[in-house]
């Protein structure tokens, strides 16, 4: 359900120092020391992310971007109960990233009904972007909504064209709805044959495993 770009870290680490020797902040100052937080999360540091978040508020109190990267640090340790309180409390926006995290937060819940209401919220607010269709194809998969998920997954992929993790999350739909040509055509695509054949096991494995938690009547798809 994630996309990342990769800051440059050597700029990204001189924002504390920076703002510590500077008490009226610069604008510039801002970016540069949310993008060190980013790279803490990309880097699997969720702690230090919240670290630095806490020194960030004390210099930018309520910045909404800081808030939600508050949630996603706390998704990333496992504390869902606390991060679904910091994202119900936040301001309903325009543009969709409030919709979607809180669709992140249901989805580490296991409530893929919520997730998929709050992504559906969310594509409409960012028609354009691929991640959010892809967290939304996948919620439609949780929940035996198999045409759904091909569907905004294949708008996905043509968003995206060279994302791994959305090519992987249509092959997954195709099978679960039953499209076994169109799933094996996209699986032809990948060149090499130990990684094609491993990737199917777990795709299969993966299948199964929607299918098993899905009620009777939805489980062999839609």
């Amino acid at each position: 359900m994630k996309g990342a770009i990769l800051p440059i870290l050597a700029l990204a680490l001189s924002a504390p120092l920076q703002a510590a020797r500077a008490p009226d902040d610069v604008p510039s100052t801002r970016p540069l020391y949310l993008q060190l937080i980013q790279q803490a999360r990309i880097d699997g540091r969720p702690r230090a992310a919240l670290a630095y978040l806490d020194d960030f508020e004390r210099r930018y109190p309520h910045d909404l971007e800081a808030r939600i990267l508050r949630v996603n640090s706390l998704l990333d340790l496992g504390r869902v109960e606390e991060a679904g309180t910091l994202a119900q409390a936040l301001p309903d926006d325009r543009n969709g990233t409030v919709s979607a995290v809180r669709g992140h937060v249901a989805a580490a819940g296991n409530d893929w009904t919520g997730a998929t209401a709050y992504y559906q919220t969310a594509r409409t607010a960012r028609p354009a972007d691929p991640f959010i269709r892809n967290a939304l194809g996948y919620a439609f998969l949780r929940v035996g909504r198999y045409s759904e998920a091909v569907d905004a997954l294949k708008g996905a992929a043509d968003l995206a064209p060279g994302d791994e993790v959305i090519r992987n999350n249509l092959i997954l739909a195709l099978l679960a709805a039953g499209q076994r040509a169109e799933a094996n055509r996209a699986l032809q695509g990948i060149r090499d044959t130990d990684v094609r054949a491993n990737l199917r096991k777990t795709l299969l494995a993966e299948v199964e495993r929607i299918h098993l938690s899905l009620p009777r009547a939805q489980g062999k798809g839609s």
